[in-house]
C-alpha cells in the first residue's frame, strides 16, 4: 500500500457514542447520519486497529458531511486520536491525544450536499503514538462552543475515511 491509500472507513452505526454530549443517530433519505447540534459540541468515538501496512507518514482524515438545514456559515471538525495498544491505555479512563481541527470551512450552499473536509495528524504524538497493529479509538467533535462555527442547525456525519498522509 501506497502513502495516500486508504487505511480505514468509519460509517455513522459504527459510533461507540460517549456517555455524555454525543451526536445522535438519524435517517435522511434512508441515509445514516449522526447529527452534530450547532450549540452544543458534541461527539462520535469509533474503535480501529492501525492497518500493519500503515506506512508512518502520518494520517489525513477526511470527513464526509452535509448540513440538515443550513446554507451559509461555517463549521469546525476536530479529531482526537486514543492509543490503546499493547499495555498502553487502560481502558477504565480516556486517554485521547490533543484534538487537531479543520479551522473553519464554508458549508455548502444547498442543505443535504455533502462536503468532505479533511483534517491531517503527523506520525506521533499528534497520533498519540499509535503504531501499527494496535488498537485504538478515535473521536470526532463538531466544535460548536467556537465563535468561527458559525452554521445553524445539525452537521450530518455520513462517513469518516482515514488515509495515510501522501509524502
Amino acid at each position: 500500500m501506497a502513502a495516500g491509500d486508504t487505511l480505514l472507513i468509519f460509517a455513522p452505526l459504527q459510533n461507540e457514542a460517549p456517555s455524555s454530549a454525543y451526536a445522535t443517530i438519524d435517517l435522511r433519505n434512508l441515509h445514516f447520519v449522526l447529527d452534530f447540534d450547532d450549540t452544543t459540541e458534541e461527539a462520535a468515538v469509533f474503535s480501529g486497529i492501525l492497518p500493519r501496512n500503515y506506512g508512518g507518514s502520518g494520517i489525513t482524515i477526511y470527513i464526509h458531511y452535509a448540513m440538515s438545514s443550513a446554507e451559509s456559515g461555517d463549521v469546525i471538525w476536530t479529531a482526537a486520536v486514543e492509543r490503546i495498544g499493547d499495555g498502553q491505555q487502560d481502558i477504565d479512563s480516556d486517554g485521547f491525544a490533543s484534538s487537531q481541527s479543520s479551522g473553519a470551512i464554508t458549508v455548502p450552499g444547498t442543505s443535504g450536499l455533502v462536503d468532505i473536509c479533511t483534517i491531517a495528524f503527523t506520525d506521533g504524538a499528534q497520533m498519540d503514538s499509535l503504531a501499527v497493529g494496535e488498537s485504538f479509538r478515535f473521536k470526532v467533535t463538531r466544535d460548536a462552543d467556537n465563535a468561527s462555527d458559525t452554521a445553524t442547525g445539525d452537521a450530518e456525519l455520513l462517513a469518516i475515511e482515514i488515509r495515510e498522509t501522501a509524502s
